[in-house]
């Protein structure tokens, strides 16, 4: 511990002997650090707070993709090159007439020193941040609120004008890509036609091609098969029942009932037949076809019963009913069976044409597939055009894009940076430090020691005394003398930091 405390006594000593030196390294580390600190123009930050909101009246189709592209594009557009252009020029941080480069370096300066940072969906936090050397700090503090009042004009102007313009561009553009799809459209539209008059009878009807024609006609056929099968069921055991039921039952004290069986089941067809004339049916119609059929057959039985029947006996009720559901169910396999008999006509017919003419179905179906393609296209852009002009409409009868200020610009009063005071004190403590440090280095390495207990351990030899210094009155005098010009020294130095405090604080006094 003794040696601890004696070798902190001998670096104090190398210092305090060492004392002008000192104060002259503080002097120096001091004034270099204090101008470079006074050359740092201070920053001046201001703040502001958009609300952006995105009208919906449209859907999100019709608009375009929704709210949440347009807002990050909205986020995008407010740095843009082009806005932070007119920003500067509307500042006078760009002069009038000013070159490429000087553009470059303007629009480059803004764009590092504003940031947008979104707090919600549609809440933006914009900060300008303003250092320029040539200007003073009242007019760097004045341009920064400045720099954020000139790019929201400039944003809601853009929004007002570049979305009514957009949308004229987009119709522009759209009607001439319509002419064109339009004008490829036709000229295939003219070449099926042509095609089709020089193969009149060689091209089978309908749409889509040959292999999804008969595909869809098999298919239809399984499924008809399968309807005339429960059909024909059904209609066995309609004559099954008509078979066991008789056609007239006996009423005690009943007299004989003018007509037979026959005519009353013609009865029945004749309105049956006249129903289905009033729903639009035509004669061509299989069910039409079945039951005028039936109603032949009909007349002919009616003729053979005559005009009277039995006496005391009555027709029998359920007989008729079960006459009228046979002649339905008989109707609908007739039905079925044409319809069955139409589609292997439609295949075995596009079959024998796709064997005896390949190339001609072929092209027809390639040209068919063209117009398709040009179709669907044409249609879409339709689609298009017209969600382009209701945004347009919106743009023209409301505000798409509302931009409301929630919090203005803020006048900065004090400089966001340099923190000045922070730096002139670490600047005065590194000058005191630096200055000790240079003292204490060049007493290690001169070789000259301080105490002999120092010079016994370095050489080895026993020390037998030392000799104290005598000083004289004069030399007293000397030595307060210079003792009190070290102190005004230092405190010169102090007093220099001290006005340079006052001096920063004075001036952002005159900021605000």
């Amino acid at each position: 511990m003794t040696s601890l405390y004696d070798e902190f006594r001998v670096a104090l000593h190398s210092v305090w002997t060492r004392r002008w030196l000192v104060l002259a390294v503080a002097w120096g580390i001091c004034i270099l650090g204090w101008l470079a600190i006074a050359s740092i123009p201070n920053r001046y930050d201001s703040r502001a707070r958009l609300l952006v909101d995105v009208n919906e009246i449209l859907p999100d189709d019709a608009q375009g993709g929704g709210g949440r592209p347009q807002l990050d594009q909205i986020r995008e557009t407010l740095t843009s090159a082009r806005n932070m252009e007119k920003v500067a020029a509307t500042t006078g941080l760009l002069p009038a007439g000013a070159n490429e480069r000087e553009k470059a370096g303007a629009v480059g300066m803004l764009q590092k020193n504003i940031k947008v940072i979104p707090q919600q969906d549609n809440i933006f936090e914009i900060t300008s941040s303003v250092a320029v050397g040539s200007l003073s700090d009242a007019d760097n503090a004045k341009l920064a609120s400045g720099v954020l009042d000139s790019l929201i004009t400039v944003f809601r102007d853009d929004q007002l004008r570049g979305g009514r313009m957009n949308a004229r561009e987009g119709l522009k553009f759209l009607d001439a890509q319509i002419a064109d799809r339009e004008k490829a459209l036709r000229e295939v539209e003219a070449r099926r036609a042509a095609f089709e008059a020089q193969n009149i009878g060689l091209i089978p009807g309908g749409a889509g091609s040959p292999a999804q024609r008969v595909e869809a006609a098999r298919a239809e056929l399984g499924q008809i098969d399968s309807q005339l099968v429960a059909a024909q069921a059904q209609l066995a055991a309609a004559n099954g029942q008509l078979a066991a039921t008789p056609a007239t039952i006996s009423v005690p004290g009943m007299g004989g009932v003018g007509g037979g069986v026959a005519r009353q089941q013609l009865a029945g067809a004749q309105s049956e037949l006249s129903a289905m004339r009033a729903r639009g049916l035509t004669d061509a119609h299989p069910d039409v076809v079945a039951l005028k059929s039936q109603i032949a057959s009909l007349k002919a039985i009616a003729d053979g019963e005559g005009n009277g029947g039995g006496g005391g006996n009555a027709q029998n009720p359920a007989y008729a009913s079960l006459a009228a559901m046979r002649a339905e169910r008989q109707a609908t396999v007739s039905a079925l069976n044409a319809r069955k008999a139409q589609l292997a006509g439609d295949i075995a017919r596009i079959t024998s044409q796709q064997i005896q003419n390949p190339g001609i179905a072929a092209e027809y179906d390639r040209i068919n597939g063209e117009y398709t393609a040009f179709k669907a296209q044409y249609d879409k852009l339709l689609a298009q055009r017209e969600q382009v002009r209701l945004r347009g409409d919106v743009q023209t009868e409301t505000d798409a894009i509302k931009v409301e200020l929630l919090d203005p610009p803020t006048k900065p009063t004090s400089p966001a940076a340099p923190n000045r005071p922070l730096f002139l004190t670490l600047v005065l403590l590194a000058g005191i430090g630096g200055g000790i440090g240079v003292a204490f280095g060049l007493g290690q390495v001169r070789t000259s020691y301080a105490t002999a207990a120092k010079l016994e351990r370095a050489s080895g030899l026993p020390v037998i005394g030392s000799i104290t210094e005598v000083v004289t009155p004069e030399r007293h005098v000397e030595r307060r003398k210079r003792l009190v010009w070290l102190a005004s020294g230092g405190g010169a130095l102090v007093g220099l930091y001290a006005l340079l405090l006052v001096a920063e604080f004075i001036q952002r006094g005159m900021v605000a």
